[in-house]
């Protein structure tokens, strides 16, 4: 009993990271308009670095081992600075919902690495529930005139990959180091080789920028880079990284109703109705069975969710 709500605790928590993440292109179409790809894409992480140091000094945070420590490179690699500059680049020239349906392939880049990296094997239900999603966002980008790929679309490509290694490496970690910890000590990697180029790329113009302008790079700061974290990987620590990736299927679609709404983007019907199918597959994934290697006798043990 306690173990099925470790899971749906775990499953909540994925929620509220994703609903959190939803929110990070549209902000940063907002941003990158005003302050540029660099400055929104790493200045994130040098903002981020100031509450997560004060947080790290109040709670006096033991330093993590040298064998942590390269776990929250790959970390800091993908969720600090691979994903934030390739998907801001990406935004100065497509709209969020193009964005939206491709990050739409981060579940399946997040359960292959967790295979890799955590042990976890997929059953054959949330393969077919992950391709089912995965199909169901294809043809919707298809349908809207986004089957030819630019290099925007190249770099949001390279970003779902980068960051599912990093989901990955992350839920793993977290299982040892802690949630929070982990996005914190990847912020703290990565922030002090980005203070240069941000301060390069800073002027005097941008002080001057709008305060949704503001406001947009505040929440990449603090909740994108950081918050959305804490509750993503204390998910995937309770719920099982394949598992909890899957909720991200819901991403695209709540990106897309954002866009709707802080964007005037436009939402249709036949994008209500892949939102319906893509729901379906998430619940079909969380109800599957998912193996998972026991590292010491080689043998392989089965869980599964109760919803």
């Amino acid at each position: 009993m306690q173990n099925v709500k470790r899971a749906k605790m775990g499953l909540f928590l994925g929620l509220v990271g994703v609903i959190c993440f939803s929110l990070t292109l549209p902000a940063t179409s907002i941003a990158v308009e005003y302050f540029g790809t660099t400055f929104v894409g790493l200045g994130r992480t040098v903002a981020a670095a100031i509450l997560v140091a004060v947080v790290i000094c109040i709670r006096k945070e033991k330093l993590p081992t040298p064998r942590q420590f390269k776990s929250l490179v790959i970390v800091a690699f993908g969720a600090v600075l691979g994903f934030p500059l390739l998907t801001t680049w990406a935004m100065k020239s497509l709209p969020v919902s193009h964005g939206a349906v491709e990050l739409a392939l981060l579940p399946l880049a997040t359960a292959g690495f967790a295979m890799l990296r955590a042990g976890e094997i997929p059953s054959v239900k949330f393969w077919i529930s992950s391709i089912m999603g995965s199909l169901a966002v294809i043809v919707y980008a298809l349908n809207l005139g986004f089957g030819q790929l630019h290099v925007a679309d190249l770099a949001l490509l390279a970003a779902v990959l980068i960051l599912g290694l990093s989901y990955a490496e992350g839920g793993k970690l977290a299982k040892e180091l802690g949630s929070w910890q982990v996005i914190a000590w990847a912020i703290m990697i990565g922030a002090p080789f980005f203070m240069i180029p941000v301060g390069l790329n800073f002027t005097s113009e941008m002080i001057y920028a709008p305060i949704q302008a503001w406001l947009s790079f505040f929440y990449l700061a603090v909740v994108s880079q950081f918050l959305a974290y804490v509750a993503w990987y204390s998910g995937m620590a309770m719920g099982g990284i394949a598992r909890v990736s899957q909720i991200q299927y819901l991403q695209p679609f709540l990106m897309i109703l954002f866009a709707t709404v802080f964007l005037d983007e436009s939402i249709t019907f036949f994008t209500i109705v892949i939102a319906v199918i893509v729901v379906l597959s998430v619940i079909l994934g969380e109800n599957s069975t998912i193996t998972k290697k026991n590292s010491h006798s080689g043998k392989r043990s089965s869980f599964k969710s109760h919803s």
